[in-house]
């Protein structure tokens, strides 16, 4: 049965358990980084929910964990305010596929 997992800080992602996904609480980069290499290797693991704050202390471990699993990772913003820092993953990815940056830089 194919897993979905919120991973970020505890008061942040234990909402995302009363939906059905697993939640991985982590303090700092080094513990996302650490879970990341864990879950990557879980062929159950089909989506993978990241807070945008955490994301944002390890950008390396979520290209780590994208280049090892096929499972999709997306970060999340919180209740406490966006970084754009999924926007910002997404349009650097639309720009290595097509070649033009659609969304423009900010």
């Amino acid at each position: 049965m194919v897993r979905a997992i919120a991973i970020g800080e505890r008061h942040l992602i234990l909402g995302f358990k009363g939906v059905g996904l697993d939640v991985v609480p982590v303090q700092d980069g080094a513990g996302l980084h650490k879970e990341l290499m864990h879950l990557a290797r879980d062929s159950d693991v089909g989506l993978v929910l990241v807070t945008e704050s955490m994301a944002n202390e390890a950008p390396q471990s979520l290209r780590d964990f994208r280049e090892v699993s096929g499972a999709i990772l997306t970060v999340i913003p919180t209740h406490e305010g966006s970084r754009h820092f999924g926007f910002e993953e997404m349009r650097k990815a639309m720009e290595r596929s097509i070649g033009v940056d659609l969304l423009g830089k900010e």
